[in-house]
C-alpha cells in the first residue's frame, strides 16, 4: 500500500513538521511494516509557474507538428513580459493556462532547463507534461489547468509535486491498513492527535430500492448495496488531484467512473465497482457458479468458473467475479452515463480460494480475502455516487438497495491484567482500556473485560489479539530484555548423543553430511528396481506437495542422497563420499485414513496423543552413504584406490562401533544393490540394513558412474546405544600370531572370523584377515583365509606357549564351528 503523506494529513492532524521518515518510524513502532518513504519531487526546483498561452505560432518545414508560444507567465521571470517557448506539442490553444518551467528549473530526475535556440527560434524554458512533472504516465500531450488558475503561481505547491509517500507491506491480519483511512487512524494514535473518519457521511434516509439484487448465497456474501446515478457527463475529466493521488499510489488513471471507485477503495479500503446500466437485464444476484458457466472477465480472457467460485450475476448470467474483477460484457464504456455502484462484504476465504484458483490477483480482492469493513459499503457508495455528481455532473437516483444476511456480532472476554501477563509489564486496567478504544473497540467491565472489536478490525477474535493491540501501542521498545531462565535438565538424551557420535564418526571417516528433501517420487521405486510387492512402495501421498514431481513421503534414504551425488558427479566432482542421517516414512497398515483434529483452546487429553500417534506412519531414524570414484587418490605416493562395496560395508562398522555393536555381514541379493555384491547387515540376529555396490540399472537410472556403491541402516535396530568408553591401553608387547584355515568356499569369512573371536578368549586383542586363495593348492570348492591374531596382556608379557595355547583354542574353536582345517596340516 502506497500512501502518500498528504493524504494522510487530511485525516489525521499531524504536527507540521512531520516528515514521512518520522512517520514511518512511528508506524513501524506502532507494527506495520513500513518497507520503503518515496521523497517524490524532492528534485524539483524553480521557477516552476503557471502560465497563460498568449499566441501560437505554427513553424513549417519540419517532419512534426512543431508551434512557437509567447506564454504570459506573470512576474517570474522578472521582466513581466512574455516567454517565448518551442513546444511539439498540439493539444493546447491560446488563452489556456499551462505549466511552464523556466530556465535555471529542473523537473523530476534531474532534468535541468535552459535557454536554447531550436528550430529557428529561441526557447526560453519548456510547457510541461503530467509525465514531465512526475505526477502521471501520460506523454501524449500538455498539461491544462483549469482556466481560473493563477498566472504566475507556484505550480510546486498548486499541484503538490513534493510528497513524501510511504510505501507499506500490509500483513495479513491488517487489511485495514490498505487504506488511508487505516493509516490515517494508526498515525493519529501514534501521535496522539485526532482523527477524521473519511467514511463519517450521513447517507440520505432510505426512500426505498435501487436497481433490484439479492442474495442467494449468504454463504458467499452477507451485505451488498447498489446505488444508482443518472446522466453522467462522459467527457467531464477526472480532477488533477485525484489524478495525482492515484499516481501517487500506484494505479493510473483510466475515466472518471473507474477512477473515483479506485480512489474511494485507496482511501477507504472498500473495493467498489460500477456496471454500465444500460447493458444490466434483470435482477442482480449473488451466487456460486453453476457447472459450465464461462465469464470473459475486462481483462478478455474466457473463464471457466467454477461451483465455489462466487458471482454477480444478472438474467443473462454471470456479470462479474464478486470482489476480484468484473465482467467485459457490462463494463463502463467511454460513452457510458448511466450507472450502477456496487459495494459489498464477500467472504474472505470464498474470494482468496478464487483469485488463487484463476489466478486473477487484483487490487480488490487483495483486500477482501484480508478483511473489508462490514459496514462500509452503504457510506462508500453514497460518497461514490456524491463524487460522480459533483464531478462528473450526474444525478443520484433516489434510494438504495440494501441486501444483507445476519451476521452474528463477535465479543472477546478477556481478564484486564491479560496484556500485563503477555508481556510481562504492568499496565494496568486503564491503560489497556485506553488503547483498546484507540483502536475502535467498545469496552465494558471491571476485572474482566468484555470487549467488542470495531468492524475495521475482523481479525480480533480471541484476548491474544486484544493483549497484541495493547502491548504494540504501548511500544514494544519498553518491554525490558530479560535473559530467560532455562529449566534445569539432563542435556541431549542418550540417542540423541549416538546420532551425534555417529555423525562426526562418518565426517571423520571421509564422508560429507547432506540434508536432502524428505520427498520422493512414484519414478523413484522403479528407477531403484523395487519389486512390485516391496514395502517401500507403499508411501504417503502429501496433500499440498511442494513439487507435483515428488508428491510422496520417502520410504528409503536413497533417492535423495543418489540425487545429491549426481548433482555433484555433474559439475565434475567424481570422486564423493556422501552421508545424510534423517527419518523415513513407513505407513502402518492398521492406521486409520485420516489424523484427527484437535482442538487449540486447550491442551490435548492423553486418548487424543494417543489417537494421532496411531495415525502417524512409523519414523525410523536411519543412516545411509552413497560413494563414487576414488576412495583413495593418486599421487606421486602410487596409485589410487576405487571405492568398493566393501568400503561401504565398513561405513556400516563405522556407525555401528558408535553404538557398541559388531555386525555380521552375510551375502544378500536386495534391491537397489548388485545381486552378487550385496551384504546384509546383522547385529546379533536382527537385521539392521544392507551395504554393497548398486545395480548397473540403477546407476544408469541416476546418471552415476559405474560400481557406485551405498549403504543403508536403520539405527534403532542397533539396540540401545551404550555410552562409549575408553580402551585399556596396555604397556606390555603385544604376540603376533598367523594362522590359515581352509573353508568351505561358501563358508562367509565373518563367520569364521566370529569362531576365532570367541575360541581366543581375553587375551586376543585384534583380528585381521590378509588374505583370501583358492586354487589348486586348497582344492575345488575351497578356500584359504589367513589371519593375524594379535594377542596381548594387561598385567604381564606374554609367553611363547600362552600365545600358542590362545591360537590354539581359536583354531579348535573355528574347526568345530565351521569345518575348517589348517592349511598345510
Amino acid at each position: 500500500m502506497r500512501a502518500p503523506l498528504s493524504w494522510v494529513r487530511e485525516y489525521a492532524e499531524l504536527p507540521a513538521g512531520v516528515t514521512g521518515r518520522e512517520l514511518a518510524a512511528a508506524l513501524i513502532a506502532a507494527g506495520l511494516e513500513v518497507e520503503t518513504v518515496e521523497q517524490a519531487g524532492l528534485d524539483v526546483t524553480g521557477p516552476l509557474v503557471v502560465g497563460e498561452v498568449l499566441e501560437i505560432e505554427e513553424l513549417t518545414g519540419f517532419k512534426k507538428p512543431i508551434r512557437y508560444c509567447r506564454v504570459d507567465v506573470g512576474e517570474a521571470n522578472g521582466t513581466g513580459e512574455p516567454q517565448g517557448i518551442v513546444c511539439g506539442a498540439t493539444n493546447f490553444a491560446v488563452g489556456d493556462r499551462v505549466v511552464v518551467i523556466l530556465p535555471g528549473g529542473v523537473l523530476p530526475g534531474g532534468f535541468e532547463i535552459g535557454s536554447r535556440k531550436t528550430y529557428g527560434r529561441l526557447s526560453e524554458g519548456m510547457i510541461c507534461s503530467v509525465a514531465e512533472l512526475g505526477i502521471g504516465e501520460d506523454h501524449g500531450g500538455i498539461l491544462v489547468l483549469p482556466p481560473d488558475t493563477p498566472i504566475g503561481a507556484d505550480a510546486v505547491e498548486l499541484l503538490g509535486l513534493r510528497d513524501d509517500v510511504l510505501d507499506i507491506a500490509v500483513t495479513p491480519d491488517r487489511g485495514y491498513a490498505l487504506s488511508i483511512r487505516g493509516i490515517a487512524r494508526e498515525a493519529a494514535t501514534a501521535y496522539g492527535v485526532p482523527f477524521t473518519d473519511p467514511a463519517a457521511v450521513e447517507p440520505p434516509a432510505e426512500t426505498g430500492g435501487s436497481y433490484p439484487a439479492s442474495i442467494a448465497d449468504p454463504s458467499a456474501c452477507d451485505r451488498f448495496v447498489l446505488r444508482e446515478v443518472r446522466g453522467l457527463d462522459p467527457d467531464a475529466p477526472t480532477p488533477l488531484w485525484m489524478r495525482v493521488r492515484l499516481h501517487r499510489a500506484g494505479m493510473r488513471p483510466v475515466s472518471l467512473a473507474v477512477d473515483v471507485t479506485n480512489y474511494l477503495m485507496l482511501e477507504l479500503g472498500q473495493p467498489l465497482h460500477a456496471f454500465d446500466r444500460a447493458k444490466l437485464t434483470g435482477p442482480v444476484v449473488v451466487r456460486r457458479a453453476r457447472p459450465g458457466e464461462v465469464l470473459e472477465t475486462l481483462d478478455h480472457v474466457k473463464r471457466t468458473l467454477d461451483p465455489e467460485d462466487i458471482l454477480i450475476t444478472d438474467d443473462s448470467g454471470p456479470i462479474s467475479m464478486a470482489g476480484t474483477m468484473g465482467g467485459l460484457a457490462t463494463e463502463i464504456g467511454e460513452r457510458s452515463t448511466d450507472m450502477v455502484v456496487e459495494a459489498a462484504h464477500f467472504d474472505p476465504i470464498g474470494t482468496a480460494r478464487m483469485a488463487r484458483r484463476h489466478r486473477l490477483h487484483s487490487e480488490a480482492s487483495h483486500r477482501f480475502e484480508r478483511g473489508v469493513d462490514r459496514e462500509l459499503p452503504l457510506y462508500a457508495s453514497y460518497r461514490a455516487a456524491r463524487l460522480l455528481a459533483e464531478l462528473g455532473g450526474a444525478e443520484i437516483v433516489p434510494g438504495v438497495t440494501h441486501a444483507q444476511a445476519p451476521v452474528e456480532e463477535t465479543v472477546v472476554t478477556m481478564a484486564a491484567g491479560h496484556p500485563d501477563r503477555v508481556a510481562g509489564v504492568e499496565y494496568g486496567r486503564d491503560a489497556v482500556v485506553r488503547r483498546l478504544e484507540q483502536v475502535g473497540c467498545a469496552v465494558e467491565g471491571g476485572d474482566v473485560l468484555t470487549v467488542t472489536p470495531p468492524s475495521w478490525r475482523p481479525d480480533l477474535t480471541d484476548p491474544n489479539d486484544l493483549a497484541e493491540e495493547v502491548i504494540r501501542l504501548e511500544g514494544y521498545e519498553n518491554i525490558p530484555s530479560r535473559a530467560p531462565r532455562p529449566v534445569g535438565g539432563q542435556g541431549l538424551t542418550v540417542r540423541q548423543r549416538m546420532r551425534r557420535r555417529v555423525g562426526r564418526a562418518l565426517a571423520g571417516a571421509g564422508y560429507v553430511e547432506v540434508l536432502a528433501f524428505p520427498f520422493a517420487a512414484e519414478k523413484d521405486w522403479d528407477d531403484l528396481q523395487l519389486p512390485s510387492d516391496d514395502p517401500r512402495r507403499v508411501a504417503l501421498r502429501l496433500a499440498n506437495p511442494l513439487s507435483e514431481d515428488e508428491p510422496l513421503l520417502r520410504t528409503t534414504l536413497l533417492p535423495g542422497l543418489l540425487r545429491a551425488l549426481a548433482h555433484n558427479v555433474g559439475r565434475g566432482f567424481g570422486d564423493v563420499a556422501l552421508f545424510e542421517m534423517g527419518l523415513v516414512f513407513r505407513p502402518r497398515p492398521d492406521a486409520p485414513a485420516r489424523a484427527p483434529r484437535l482442538a487449540v483452546d486447550r491442551g490435548p487429553t492423553a486418548e487424543e496423543v494417543a489417537s494421532v500417534e496411531a495415525a502417524l506412519p512409523d519414523q525410523p531414524h536411519r543412516v545411509a552413504v552413497v560413494l563414487s570414484g576414488d576412495r583413495e587418490p593418486s599421487g606421486w605416493w602410487g596409485p589410487g584406490r576405487p571405492a568398493l562395496w566393501a568400503d561401504a560395508v565398513e561405513a556400516a562398522r563405522t556407525v555401528a562401533r558408535e553404538v557398541g555393536v559388531e555386525l555380521t555381514v552375510e551375502a544378500d541379493r536386495h534391491a537397489p544393490w548388485h545381486p552378487g555384491r550385496c551384504a546384509a547387515l546383522y547385529a546379533g540376529d536382527t537385521l539392521v540394513g544392507h551395504a554393497g555396490e548398486l545395480h548397473p540399472r540403477v546407476t544408469k537410472a541416476y546418471g552415476l558412474p559405474p560400481r557406485t556403491c551405498a549403504m543403508e541402516l536403520e539405527l534403532r535396530r542397533l539396540g540401545e546405544p551404550v555410552l562409549p568408553r575408553a580402551p585399556h591401553v596396555s604397556t606390555y608387547p603385544v604376540a603376533t600370531q598367523d594362522v590359515a584355515l581352509v573353508v568351505d568356499s561358501a563358508t562367509p569369512a565373518a563367520r569364521v572370523e566370529a569362531a576365532l573371536r570367541d575360541g581366543a578368549g581375553d587375551l586376543l586383542e585384534a583380528i585381521r584377515l590378509f588374505d583370501v586363495y583358492t586354487g589348486e593348492q586348497v582344492g575345488e570348492g575351497r578356500k584359504s583365509l589367513a589371519y593375524t591374531l594379535r594377542f596381548r596382556a594387561p598385567d604381564r608379557t606374554l609367553t611363547a606357549e600362552e600365545a600358542t595355547a590362545a591360537r590354539d583354542a581359536a583354531v579348535a574353536a573355528a574347526a568345530d564351528r565351521t569345518g575348517a582345517t589348517l592349511r598345510g596340516a
